[in-house]
């Protein structure tokens, strides 16, 4: 199967005119057969966890955008938005399938730091997993990249490829395309990374979106600027991967957790 990443920036805080230029992205993704299109973290609005604004629940219009463009171009959409809970806000994903149903929600597991993120959301504590085309996809978002537990426990769970949608800054995009590489190659999993491009002012990005194959090779990436980028997905490939190397079957879960609970000299 055949899914898009669509590298483009936010015009700031103004949700309407960013899906409005979203709009031909998903059409293009659409006329060459995409089955899939994926945008990076909030890229409606541009991340700012300390805005207050454009806060939404399920019914606002980013989502229903999301799912009305879905629906209208017959391809499934991923996107991200803040969204209203009753605990708080959080950092959302949501995926729509080309009939604008509801495939998936995933809310950030690991909340940015270094950056107070996790003074503004509440973090999630449940996997986002979809399937499409006879393949399951798992979610994660931007710093989730970071901890390779969260990839692991979707590998557990049987998922055959990762989309990480992003605002990963170019100080430190060095790491983004190294984390990319290495998720795949220690889970065995497709892992696509979905970044955003142009400077805002919290950051400075400068895209470098790219997919990995579960061997660790880079089969698909973009460069600094707007665009989309095919990726090519199969799930023999990652049958073949975990077939020549049985990671998950050789994992001693019960040694790990041992270790870490005896002291260095035990």
């Amino acid at each position: 199967m055949k899914i898009f990443g669509a590298q483009i920036g936010s015009i700031w805080e103004d949700p309407a005119a960013t899906l409005e230029m979203a709009e031909p992205f998903i059409r293009e993704a659409a006329d060459q057969g995409g089955s899939l299109i994926c945008f990076p973290e909030q890229f409606a609005t541009g991340w700012n966890p300390a805005s207050r604004l454009h806060i939404q629940d399920r019914s606002g219009s980013i989502v229903s955008t999301l799912r009305d463009l879905a629906q209208e171009y017959g391809i499934a959409v991923l996107g991200s938005f803040r969204e209203a809970s009753g605990t708080g806000p959080r950092n959302v994903c949501i995926v729509f399938d080309k009939n604008g149903d509801e495939l998936a929600t995933y809310a950030k597991c690991h909340l940015f730091t270094p950056a107070r993120e996790d003074e503004y959301y509440v973090p999630g504590e449940a996997a986002g997993i979809f399937t499409l085309g006879g393949m399951s996809f798992g979610i994660a978002i931007c710093y989730d990249l970071r901890f390779s537990g969260l990839f692991s426990a979707y590998a557990r769970k049987g998922v055959h490829a990762m989309i990480v949608p992003a605002a990963w800054p170019a100080s430190r995009i060095g790491h983004w395309e190294l984390f990319i590489r290495a998720r795949a190659l220690e889970h065995q999993v497709y892992v696509i990374g979905v970044n955003t491009t142009g400077r805002t002012p919290v950051d400075n990005y400068n895209g470098h979106s790219l997919a990995s194959d579960p061997v660790g090779t880079v089969i698909a990436e973009a460069g600094s600027g707007e665009t989309t980028f095919p990726v090519s997905l199969d799930r023999d490939t990652v049958d073949r991967a975990r077939e020549a190397f049985p990671v998950a079957r050789d994992r001693k879960p019960h040694l790990y957790t041992r270790l870490s609970e005896t002291g260095s000299g035990e």
